[in-house]
C-alpha cells in the first residue's frame, strides 16, 4: 500500500464515527431539489473548517470547495449530490414526505469525508481538488444550473469523478467503462376528433408495445437486473423502457397521450422518435418533441478502466466488478459534467450482509443502506483523487 493510502486509512478510521453521525443528521433533515439550504450550509461549514476555499449559492444551493496542495499539479474534481427523493418518486411506502432513498445523504457525507481527509494531508498533496456539492439532481436541473453559474470559475479541472450507492455488498465497487445511465426523452401527442379517446388509448397501447424492459416488481427481478447488467453483451446491452398513457384531462373530441422513454445505446433515440412520429401519424396526430433528449451518462472507457485498475490494486479484484450495461430506470445529470470533462462514475456497494436486495436499491421505500459504506467510499475515493492530482 502507498504511504499516503496508509495515512488515508488511518484518518478515516478516526473519523468514521463522526461521518456516520453527519450522515444521520442529513438523513433526518431531507430537502428536495432546490430546497437544500440546511444541507448546503452544513457542508459549507465543514469545508471551511477543513481549510478549503468555499463558494456557496452556485446554481441554487450548490457548494464548491477548493483544496490546494502544497506542490504544483493537476486539478481534478469530485461531485456529490445533496437532494432527497420527493414523495412522487418513491417506490412503495406511504410517500408522504421527502426521504433520502437514493443515498444522497451518503454521497454528501462521503464527499465531506474525502475533503476533510485530504485536507489533513495537504502537505503531501499536489495540485487541487475541486469538491462540487450539487443540488437538484433528482429533477435533473442542478448540474446545468451549476455549470451555467460558473462552477469551475478559477479552478478548471482536467477530470471529474463521482460515486453512487448501489445494491452491491458493502465494501464492493462496480465500474462502468463505456456504460452508464440512459438519458430520457418525452413528448405529448394530441389526438382530436369525435373518437379521440379510443384512438388515443390505442396509440398509447401501440407505443407501450415498443418497450423491451419493464420495471422490477419483486426482489428476484432486482437480482436479475444485477446479473444482466454484469453480463457482457447481455439482455440489457440494448433496451427501450417506455411509458405511455392518456391524460386525465381527455374530452370526447380531444385527448393527450403523454409518452416518455429511456433507451440504450443513446443513438437509438433518433430511430425511436421516428417510430413514435409514424405511429402518431397513423392515429391522425403529430408527435412534437419540444426539446432534444436529455443526454445519457456514459463513462469514458479509458477513465473507467483506469479507476478499475486502481480499485483492484487497492482493494483486491474480488471487491471490484464491472457493469456492462446501464440501469434502465434512472437518469443522472452528471452526464452534463461528462459533456465538458472526462472522468469516472462508479457504484459503491451499500448492501448489508444477509440483507435483501430491496434494502439497497435506490428509490425503494425499503432502502436502508449499510453505513459502513461511508468509510469504504472515503478511503477509495480519497486515494483515487490523490493519484490523479
Amino acid at each position: 500500500m502507498d504511504p499516503i493510502e496508509e495515512s488515508i486509512d488511518a484518518l478515516v478510521g478516526k473519523r468514521e464515527r463522526g461521518l456516520i453521525a453527519l450522515r444521520r443528521d442529513i438523513h433526518e433533515h431531507p430537502e428536495t431539489a432546490g430546497q437544500e439550504r440546511r444541507t448546503a450550509a452544513l457542508v459549507a461549514s465543514r469545508l471551511r473548517a477543513a481549510g478549503l476555499d468555499v463558494r456557496t449559492g452556485v446554481g441554487g444551493h450548490g457548494v464548491v470547495g477548493v483544496l490546494t496542495g502544497v506542490r504544483p499539479g493537476r486539478t481534478v474534481a469530485y461531485r456529490a449530490d445533496m437532494d432527497a427523493v420527493p414523495p412522487a418518486d418513491q417506490l412503495g411506502g406511504d410517500g408522504a414526505a421527502p426521504a433520502h432513498l437514493c443515498g444522497h445523504d451518503l454521497h454528501t457525507t462521503i464527499g465531506v469525508g474525502i475533503a476533510e481527509v485530504l485536507a489533513s494531508l495537504r502537505r503531501r498533496l499536489s495540485g487541487k481538488v475541486v469538491f462540487v456539492f450539487q443540488p437538484a439532481e433528482e429533477n435533473l436541473t442542478g448540474a446545468a444550473a451549476m455549470l451555467g453559474d460558473g462552477v469551475f470559475r478559477g479552478a478548471r479541472p482536467a477530470e471529474i469523478h463521482a460515486l453512487h450507492c448501489g445494491p452491491l455488498p458493502v465494501g464492493h465497487f462496480a465500474v462502468m467503462p463505456g456504460y452508464g445511465y440512459p438519458g430520457q426523452d418525452h413528448g405529448v401527442i394530441t389526438v382530436t376528433g369525435a373518437d379521440a379517446i379510443p384512438r388515443a388509448r390505442q396509440l398509447a397501447a401501440d407505443l407501450s408495445a415498443l418497450g423491451t424492459v419493464s420495471p422490477p416488481i419483486t426482489p428476484e427481478d432486482l437480482e436479475q437486473f444485477l446479473v444482466d447488467a454484469g453480463t457482457p453483451n447481455g439482455p440489457l446491452s440494448e433496451f427501450i423502457f417506455l411509458q405511455a398513457g392518456v391524460s386525465d384531462t381527455a374530452t370526447a373530441d380531444r385527448a393527450e397521450v403523454r409518452v416518455s422513454y429511456r433507451c440504450w445505446p443513446e443513438e437509438r433515440y433518433v430511430r425511436i422518435r421516428g417510430t413514435i412520429r409514424r405511429l402518431a401519424a397513423s392515429a391522425g396526430a403529430s408527435a412534437p418533441f419540444t426539446d432534444d433528449p436529455f443526454p445519457a451518462l456514459k463513462v469514458p472507457e479509458r477513465d473507467g478502466r483506469a479507476v478499475r485498475r486502481y480499485l483492484r490494486g487497492r482493494l483486491g479484484r474480488g471487491r471490484v466488478s464491472t457493469m456492462y450495461a446501464s440501469i434502465p430506470f434512472r437518469g443522472e445529470d452528471f452526464a452534463l459534467f461528462f459533456d465538458r470533462l472526462p472522468g469516472t462514475y462508479s457504484y459503491l456497494g451499500v448492501r448489508a450482509p444477509g440483507a435483501g436486495v430491496e434494502t439497497s436499491y435506490p428509490h425503494l421505500a425499503t432502502f436502508d443502506p449499510d453505513e459502513r459504506a461511508i468509510g469504504h467510499g472515503v478511503r477509495a475515493m480519497a486515494g483515487w483523487l490523490a493519484t490523479r492530482t
